[in-house]
C-alpha cells in the first residue's frame, strides 16, 4: 500500500458514493415534499459537509496543500481505512435502498411517506449518519493530513449535532407515537450503544 494507492482508493470511494446517491436522487424528485425544513442553516451545513468531505481531501490530493499538516503516511492504517470506506459504502447503499422514495439528501417530508423500521432501520434510526461518519473516517485513515484527512470528521459531526434533532421532531410530528416508539428500542447511530 502506498500513499498514492490510498488517495486513488479514497477517489474511488466518492466516485462510487455519488453512484450509489444518484439512482435516488433522481428518483426522489419526482416524488412530491409535503414538508420541507430547508433554510439557510441547511444549506450551511450541507455546504460544510461538502468542504470537509470532498473539496478539502481534493485540493490536498492534487496540490498538496497545506504539507505543514502532514502526518506519517502508514500502510496499515491505510488498509484498515478501505475496510472502513467499504463498511461505509454498504450502509450508505443499504440505507437509500432502505427508505426507498422517502429518501431525500436534506430535510424534507415526501407526500405518502412512510416510517421506515426495517433493513438497516431496525438497529437504528440514522444509518446514512452513520455511513457518514464511517466515510469521514476512511478519509481520515487514507489522506495522512491533519486538515485534509480530519475535516471530513468535524463536518459530519457539525452535520449530526445541528441536524439530528431538528429530523427526529419532524418525523415526531409526522408519525407520532409510532416514531417515538420507534425511538425507544432504536439507537441513533450505532447499533445498541448510542
Amino acid at each position: 500500500m502506498t500513499k498514492t494507492a490510498a488517495f486513488a482508493a479514497w477517489l474511488a470511494g466518492i466516485v462510487l458514493w455519488y453512484a450509489i446517491r444518484y439512482p435516488f436522487e433522481r428518483r426522489s424528485k419526482k416524488a412530491k415534499v409535503a414538508v420541507s425544513l430547508i433554510d439557510r442553516r441547511e444549506w450551511v451545513i450541507l455546504g460544510g459537509l461538502t468542504i470537509g468531505l470532498f473539496v478539502l481531501p481534493a485540493v490536498y490530493i492534487a496540490t498538496g496543500f497545506p504539507a505543514g499538516l502532514d502526518r506519517p503516511f502508514s500502510p496499515a492504517l491505510a488498509w484498515l481505512g478501505i475496510a472502513v470506506l467499504l463498511l461505509s459504502l454498504w450502509l450508505f447503499r443499504r440505507s437509500h435502498a432502505d427508505l426507498g422514495r422517502n429518501w431525500s439528501a436534506s430535510l424534507k417530508m415526501r407526500e405518502q411517506h412512510q416510517l421506515v423500521t426495517g433493513g438497516v432501520y431496525r438497529y437504528v434510526r440514522h444509518p446514512m449518519y452513520t455511513s457518514f461518519f464511517l466515510l469521514a473516517l476512511a478519509q481520515f485513515l487514507l489522506i495522512p493530513n491533519w486538515l485534509a484527512g480530519g475535516a471530513g470528521l468535524i463536518a459530519v459531526l457539525v452535520l449530526y449535532l445541528f441536524r439530528v434533532q431538528r429530523e427526529e421532531r419532524m418525523m415526531a410530528e409526522q408519525f407520532g407515537d409510532a416514531y417515538r416508539a420507534y425511538s425507544e428500542k432504536t439507537a441513533r447511530i450505532i447499533p445498541w450503544l448510542l
